[in-house]
């Protein structure tokens, strides 16, 4: 039995993020790119659209604190919702705030270049839930990094 390419694991966030999340940011819609012609002919921005669910993307800047290299410690997670997810936490810091993700997918993917390749996955999540203060578990770190 073969695993499609693209395929999306369900995982647990507590999984995933053994130390939680910090938002950097605002949430933002994840709009298609726009080429130099569009803006000339002041064409509206198109919001992407994910192909599976037929939801809306909104994409949100995070830091993994569990991740001990820097360039895989902030990567953009994606939110598939209809309307802008809210994030349920106040700000910790100005512009940062810890969350948890509701609905968390992982799909694989290779990232870097050359020699240098490495794996990494895609993370989405249907929305924030209410984060919640306990002990972080001791454990391993997890690959964290958002390929493009």
């Amino acid at each position: 039995m073969a695993i499609d390419k693209g395929h999306r694991f369900g995982i647990d966030f507590d999984d995933a993020f053994p130390q939680g999340l910090v938002m950097v940011g605002e949430v933002s819609p994840d709009n298609e790119y726009q080429s130099r012609e569009d803006r000339a002919a002041n064409r509206p921005v198109r919001q992407r659209v994910d192909e599976i669910t037929g939801k809306r993307q909104w994409k949100v800047m995070v830091t993994d604190p569990a991740e001990t290299r820097a360039k895989r410690a902030s990567f953009e997670i994606t939110l598939l919702a209809d309307v802008q997810p809210v994030p349920t936490t106040s700000e910790a810091l100005p512009g940062m705030r810890p969350i948890e993700l509701d609905g968390l997918t992982a799909e694989p993917r290779v990232a870097g270049q050359g020699e240098f390749k490495y794996q990494s996955y895609v993370f989405r999540a249907t929305g924030f839930k209410q984060a919640t203060s306990k002990p972080s578990r001791s454990g391993g770190t997890s690959e964290t990094a958002k390929a493009a």
